[in-house]
């Protein structure tokens, strides 16, 4: 069982930057791709990023260039940097690693 808790959102003006944090625990996590995935209101939980055990990164293209993955596995811990934020990031963002995943933070854009 693995278990993950991501925290950094917030309300932040268009254009700003948030750092969203995702810790594991409970799964030997530097073997593991793990992914950050988002959920507007009304509409499916879409994937947005991922990062692989080895550090390959791959994004959607609606975030290509304005949002960074990162991972440290000594400390169990996956990032996500968000430059340039748009009304249209507004969402509840998770983390994901094997079937498991977090309860999600907020990230709210204002124009």
């Amino acid at each position: 069982q693995v278990q993950l808790v991501e925290s950094g959102g917030g309300l932040v003006q268009a254009g700003g930057s948030l750092r969203l944090s995702c810790a594991a625990s409970g799964t030997v996590f530097s073997i593991y791709a793990v992914g950050w995935y988002r959920q507007a209101p009304g509409k499916q939980r879409d994937w947005v990023a991922s990062i692989s055990a080895s550090g390959t990164r791959t994004y959607a293209d609606s975030v290509k260039g304005r949002f960074a993955i990162s991972r440290d596995n000594a400390k169990k811990m996956v990032y996500l940097q968000m430059n340039s934020l748009k009304p249209e990031d507004t969402a509840v963002y998770y983390c994901h690693i094997l079937n498991s995943w977090g309860q999600g933070t907020q990230v709210t854009v204002s124009s």
